[in-house]
């Protein structure tokens, strides 16, 4: 792979140049304005940033959220994390090897420390995604005194790394509309809301006996917070696993391919497998498709996918294999992933000897579930600062649940402040009730039978919360349960009115799961069959062929392209092509082949000997150290941490200990028997001289340091 920015999206669009100068290494590259420094140094083709000293294995990005430390570099002689730093111009940048040797410090100044700033609000939120932006418009309509902080440089959380449009409720939730347009929509209520205060680029630290919160402000000023009220909307983490190699680069987090694919536009890598079958794992399998990347294939351990039926169907029908009961075993490869090895499981989800199978890729994408980030919740609590959560910090759900519970949320939080108006509406409640719901009963599929008008086609056949289809349509025509909107759509004509073809519906599913039949303009024993796209192909050409399938990824037929359009109001990602096919399979059409059939799997022999298994990715502790702990009868997780030193590392056990806690349950330890380790107060590393609001002083003649 020779360009490895982005260069054409359906989506998202980036005319701005790579032209702020940097070094890696001492050789010239260039980087975009703003762009973080994980991101220029991918899109230069540079995925390893240096090695750990206790074993040397390569390090690279990981979570690409400021929550570990594998994407240390030295950047103008000091360690910085890649995927939070920006690059300057001219920026000296080299890689992390061994220890990292201190600059030599010359006494030739003073240091002073400032006092540290205090601030005093009714509401802090702890973060900007869509449960925090939402309760900040809340608090903020009842001008409530609200702070709201994110470690970003922009609003939005996770919002601003959706291109696809979203489900749920299109009064309540934006839904049909895609997530960037989302967050940029929420980020516009508050702009000019007097009564919130927004800091950008600022991180909670602590929480402290006397309820303050130590925020790091800007990365550089040190700031105390006293809040009446802590509303915590600080999202979720993504959940790892244990396997040999899985520490090489290549190895991350849906999170981290999305904030590389859609927020920088840079492509990682060329062939993508993907474990996990929930929705983060088969959204971002079809983001990679947009992007331009294969995806091999994807694994899920559950005997079916847990994410929506239409988002796995998109896959199914673009020629995605998916391999249910099935997971990783291993990642292999020198320095980069280059291959991983999947196994089927048992009904213990343990892997079947003799089933192994393996696929070239140079990315294994990790989508295996969610942890919410609720350690400020716990402090709280200890100290007695009144708490509440909202988003995924309180339970793990799609955006559009985070939403609507962002909003009870900053309703509630002004109740407990006493206003009045704090009341929360009934229908809120039973709202938020409906978006949270886990999918539901799949019915079997039924083509309509007409072969005469014009008509949609609903491929949707899984109760899912959603409805922008029913309310797109012209003439009301899509009807959906006012009172429940999990209920299946249903097209029928009404009121004298027909299908306009206006392709309305098909523009706006968030599941591209409806098509337009029409008999109208053909000879008979064909049909024009009408499908969304959002992928950039010169396949979609009038004259192209291209492969029509149902929606369980069966090949249909293959014809030629008759037209491409938009549809009005609808000009963003979402293409409608047109093609001519016979009566018989015109309603059954569901979907395009995208992807060009990859190498089949294959076994053979592989040496795992130099790729162990690792929990605590910054010390470099093996799952078989932990367990063989565990096995000598030590039940406190602390003792495990005085022995091996996990969890002690930059990251402060953000991923290791979950992971810890899954292999006691593993080992028949119930939890309750295990006794917790101390969480330090410290959130991210901070340099002692920001926890001090240290400054240098130049010294007169005669003073002393």
């Amino acid at each position: 792979m020779s360009d490895f920015r982005i260069r054409s999206h359906p989506i998202l669009h980036d005319t701005s140049e790579a032209d702020i100068p940097f070094f890696w290494s001492g050789r010239p590259f260039f980087a975009k304005s703003g762009e973080m420094i994980a991101s220029a140094l991918i899109a230069n083709g540079i995925s390893t940033f240096g090695h750990h000293p206790k074993d040397h294995s390569p390090q690279g990005i990981f979570c690409a959220n400021g929550q570990c430390a594998q994407c240390l570099v030295i950047a103008d002689r000091v360690p910085v994390k890649a995927c939070m730093t920006a690059i300057q111009p001219h920026m000296q940048i080299e890689p992390a090897e061994g220890l990292p040797i201190l600059p030599e410090v010359l006494f030739q100044a003073g240091l002073r420390s400032q006092p540290t700033p205090v601030v005093e609000t009714g509401v802090l939120i702890i973060g900007g995604g869509p449960a925090g932006l939402s309760a900040a418009i809340e608090l903020g309509k009842l001008g409530i005194h609200t702070l709201l902080i994110d470690d970003k440089p922009a609003l939005g959380g996770k919002l601003v790394l959706q291109t696809h449009r979203f489900f749920g409720s299109k009064e309540a939730v934006f839904a049909g509309t895609r997530g960037i347009e989302i967050a940029q929509k929420l980020s516009d209520q508050l702009q000019n809301d007097i009564s919130v205060d927004l800091w950008l680029g600022s991180t909670a630290l602590a929480i402290f006996e006397d309820r303050s919160v130590a925020v790091l402000r800007d990365g550089k000023t040190y700031t105390l917070v006293k809040p009446e009220l802590l509303l915590v909307c600080s999202g979720a983490r993504e959940k790892s696993l244990a396997f040999p190699g899985n520490t090489l680069p290549g190895i991350y987090g849906a999170g981290a391919f999305q904030t590389l694919v859609n927020r920088d536009l840079v492509r990682p890598c060329q062939n993508l497998f993907i474990i996990g079958g929930g929705n983060v794992g088969l959204i971002a399998g079809y983001h990679a498709i947009q992007a331009g990347i294969h995806v091999a294939g994807l694994a899920e351990a559950a005997p079916r996918c847990g994410g929506y039926k239409v988002h796995l169907d998109k896959l199914v029908r673009s020629g995605v294999p998916v391999l249910t009961s099935h997971t990783v075993t291993a990642a292999l490869g020198r320095g980069q992933l280059e291959r991983v090895i999947i196994a089927e499981v048992d009904d213990h989800f343990q892997a079947i000897a003799g089933t192994e199978q393996t696929f070239d890729c140079d990315t294994l994408l990790i989508a295996v579930g969610l942890d919410p980030v609720n350690e400020f919740i716990h402090k709280a609590k200890q100290v007695g600062l009144p708490v509440l959560a909202a988003g995924d910090a309180q339970e793990i759900a799609e955006a559009s649940a985070a939403i609507f519970s962002g909003r009870i949320a900053g309703l509630r939080a002004a109740g407990m402040l006493g206003l009045p108006s704090g009341q929360i509406p009934a229908e809120w409640l039973r709202m938020e009730e409906i978006l949270k719901s886990r999918p539901g009963q799949t019915f079997p599929e039924e083509p309509p039978l007409a072969t005469s008008g014009v008509f949609p086609v609903i491929h949707c056949n899984q109760e899912i919360p959603c409805n922008p289809c029913s309310q797109v349509c012209p003439h009301g025509l899509i009807r959906i349960d006012a009172d429940d909107i999990r209920h299946l759509p249903v097209f029928s004509s009404a009121n004298g009115h027909e299908c306009s073809a206006c392709g309305r519906c098909l523009a706006v599913c968030p599941g591209l799961a409806i098509t337009l039949v029409d008999f109208r303009k053909t000879a008979s024993g064909s049909a024009l069959v009408t499908l969304p796209v959002e992928v950039e192909d010169e396949r979609f050409l009038p004259g192209q062929l291209i492969e029509l399938c149902d929606t369980t990824g069966n090949s249909l037929a293959t014809r030629p392209v008759k037209s491409v359009r938009k549809v009005a109001g609808f000009k963003n990602g979402t293409s409608l092509v047109t093609v001519e096919a016979p009566s018989e399979i015109a309603a059954k059409i569901a979907g395009i082949r995208l992807l060009e059939a990859a190498l089949p799997p294959f076994s053979a022999a592989q040496d795992l000997a130099d790729h162990p298994t690792y929990i605590c990715r910054c010390e470099r502790v093996t799952v078989n150290e932990i367990r063989q702990l565990i096995r000598s009868g030590i039940r406190d997780i602390n003792q495990i941490k005085a022995v091996t030193k996990a969890s002690m590392g930059a990251c402060g056990g953000k991923t290791c200990l979950n992971m810890i806690r899954r292999l006691f349950q593993e080992e028949g330890v119930p939890l309750s028997e295990v006794t917790e380790t101390t969480i330090r107060p410290l959130f991210v590393e901070v340099p002692v001289a920001v926890l001090g609001n240290i400054e240098k002083i130049e010294l007169q003649p005669g003073e002393n340091s």
